[in-house]
């Protein structure tokens, strides 16, 4: 049995892979691939794909490129969600703070440097004509950091995906201001550049069943109740979700990769941009 290890984050968009897992899937293969939830995203997935202690991430696509131009010996197997994700844009329930341009100049949780909540602020700054270097944030580890900071005031606004954010919305923790949707496929399966270079045969096993799975997942009978009680998600939240939500089985294009590439250097975020034949295999 080859051991691989493979880190997401604790959401819906995974699930296709815990189904896959638990149905004996890749065991049926030969291959024990073990799971492990990462809630502080995507900052602390590309640290951990650096540091060789894990083989695969599902991954958010900017967060990724840019770690790979900062050095990181990873890149890019196959786009995994081909839709946007819809970063809500969230305050305490609490707070003064009722419409995105009183957000202008106030600082914003992230859960770490590099990631996916901190590169959409500078997406949602340029979208508000602010002024980047202006920008500031509070360092908050996960969705439970960024509850403390903003209800603290320590920070004022917190950016992260919609729907597992919504019930915090629901529940009066938060309340969201405002949608702010990445411009680019929002998640891919990344692979450690080792762990390409001599696993060809195991990598593709595994691209070959998660594409089965994710393929044929929002066509399994009554999908929408399992993921809402999985997830412990409004069954509505869920069908809106999924009616928006794409998986796919192919290459990121160059076309989407080069948005994402040119954003990131306009912004300030990179220092120069790579080749697409740098970022995918």
């Amino acid at each position: 049995m080859k051991k691989v290890r493979i880190i997401g984050v604790p959401e819906h968009f995974n699930l296709p892979w815990h189904m896959a897992i638990e149905e004996g899937a890749f065991s049926e293969r030969g291959i024990d691939l073990q799971w492990t939830d990462i809630p502080e995203g995507t900052g602390r997935m590309c640290q951990l794909l650096d540091n060789k202690e894990t083989d695969i991430a599902i991954i958010l696509t900017e967060g990724l490129i840019k770690s790979i131009t900062e050095g990181n010996k990873s890149k890019i197997v196959q786009e995994y969600i081909a839709s946007p994700l819809q970063w809500g844009i969230h305050v305490a329930a609490q707070s003064d703070y009722n419409e995105l341009d009183q957000l202008k100049n106030t600082k914003a949780a992230i859960s770490r440097f590099g990631s996916g909540s901190h590169l959409m602020s500078y997406v949602n700054a340029q979208n508000q004509n602010w002024n980047l270097d202006t920008l500031k944030f509070e360092v908050v580890n996960n969705l439970e950091g960024a509850v403390k900071a903003l209800t603290d005031g320590t920070a004022d606004y917190f950016m992260w995906e919609h729907f597992t954010t919504k019930p915090l919305v629901d529940n009066g923790t938060f309340r969201r201001i405002a949608d702010c949707p990445t411009p680019w496929p929002c998640f891919v399966i990344a692979a450690t550049n080792a762990f390409i270079d001599n696993n060809r045969s195991t990598l593709s096993h595994i691209i070959d069943i998660i594409n089965t799975y994710s393929s044929e997942f929002k066509s399994i009978p009554s999908i929408d109740k399992s993921l809402a009680n999985r997830y412990q998600q409004k069954l509505k939240d869920i069908q809106e979700w999924l009616s928006i939500t794409q998986w796919s089985q192919q290459q990121i294009d160059e076309k989407k990769v080069n948005t994402v590439n040119k954003t990131l250097k306009k912004l300030n975020r990179i220092e120069k941009e790579l080749n697409y034949n740098k970022l995918v295999i």
